[in-house]
């Protein structure tokens, strides 16, 4: 009997907030805020190019010389997200995130964004999968 291994596309958070690499940090804080979320895919020209947490928010913004709405998310963004395929399996993408410390995968396909798969995320797969 084979059973086969879910994918993450199956529960990644489809379609996520994204934002433009040109936009200011204030902007991006406060979609992250509305939004109630932690991580945002940052584009340009509808092409992923980096990821912005909140963490890295926090750190940007508490430098004294900081203007949030001067400062662009491009300058505060990680560079080179941890991006997975949609259809890699969640045991991979789970072991990849744990061995490397990653609290998010972003789901692309060419460099657009799908999905972004989050700790939460893999808190909701590991209550559907266990018995």
């Amino acid at each position: 009997m084979s059973t086969q291994s879910p994918t993450i596309q199956q529960y990644m958070t489809p379609a996520p907030h994204v934002i433009d690499a040109a936009r200011p940090v204030e902007e991006a804080y406060q979609l992250m805020k509305s939004a109630k979320i932690r991580h945002l895919p940052v584009v340009s020209k509808d092409r992923l190019v980096g990821l912005l947490s909140d963490r890295d928010l926090r750190l940007v913004m508490s430098f004294p010389d900081v203007n949030p709405d001067e400062v662009r998310v491009a300058d505060a963004m990680r560079p080179s997200p941890f991006t997975v395929a949609p259809d890699s399996t969640l045991a991979e993408v789970a072991a990849s995130m744990a061995e490397h410390k990653e609290d998010s995968a972003v789901v692309a396909r060419n460099e657009k964004v799908l999905g972004i798969f989050t700790t939460v995320d893999a808190c909701r797969a590991l209550a559907d999968l266990l018995p």
